[in-house]
């Protein structure tokens, strides 16, 4: 299958071309991912080719930064401190929209390819990319090395694999604490610390099955789901307790 997908890249190489002198042809092995109640993850092969007009370059070579980002939401960092011998939360701080999955992938080493002005341009790597306007505050920082803890945030300089300029691929690992919603999936093209063309997909993680069913009762009826869940955890309860008077006999 990959050697007939790497083919029909290489016939779209022949196209003409729409004014840029190159352009990423890229697809995924999956656009959809589906959370089941055994869900332990899941790899993504991304890969592509370059479409030319015109004769390959031979001035700067040709770098690929892939980047993919989980929906955003708003987070609440708490600060712990010890209080009368216990710990508790002595300080809370909203933060702004970030995104719960954050993963950059390249060719080579980004301080190679990616300068700083570009990097702020595009927002490619996560300290451009996470909250650049609260660099350095302790929520912020805070956040980060949690997520990275998590292994919800992360760089893999040197995995995209490019060869002979045109055909690159790299694979993708979302884990199994992902959160459902649209995956944004950024690829660049990078020559002489310039992104000379990007593209962008997005890949749907939903919940199916009971896990939907219960997450949709949760948050829509949360009342009924708050009453089923006491009624099941009393008959459990009730179910092991004559269990064991029958063991006890």
């Amino acid at each position: 299958m990959m050697t007939r997908v790497f083919a029909l890249l290489f016939g779209l190489l022949v196209l003409p071309g729409l004014g840029q002198a190159e352009q990423v042809v890229a697809a995924l092995s999956q656009s959809r991912i589906s959370i089941t109640a055994n869900f332990d993850g899941s790899e993504i092969l991304i890969f592509g080719a370059v479409k030319r007009d015109q004769p390959t370059p031979q001035d700067d070579p040709l770098d690929v930064i892939i980047t993919v980002a989980g929906p955003e939401k708003v987070e609440t960092i708490r600060r712990k401190d010890r209080r009368f011998g216990i710990w508790i939360n002595v300080e809370a701080q909203v933060i702004g929209h970030t995104p719960t999955f954050y993963t950059v992938t390249s060719t080579r080493e980004l301080a190679d390819i990616l300068p700083p002005l570009t990097d702020s341009l595009w927002k490619i790597t996560a300290d451009k990319r996470i909250l650049p306007g609260m660099r350095g505050l302790p929520a912020r920082e805070a956040l980060i090395r949690l997520r990275k803890a998590d292994d919800l945030y992360r760089t893999r300089e040197g995995a995209v694999t490019l060869s002979e300029d045109t055909l690159f691929q790299t694979s993708i690992t979302l884990p199994s604490n992902i959160v459902e919603g649209g995956y944004t999936t950024r690829i660049f093209l990078l020559r002489g610390g310039e992104v000379i063309d990007s593209y962008s997909t997005t890949i749907n993680v939903q919940k199916v099955g009971i896990e939907r069913w219960l997450y949709s009762l949760a948050y829509q009826h949360a009342l009924i789901y708050g009453v089923m869940a006491l009624a099941i955890a009393g008959l459990f309860g009730w179910g092991a307790s004559a269990a064991f008077r029958i063991l006890r006999r």
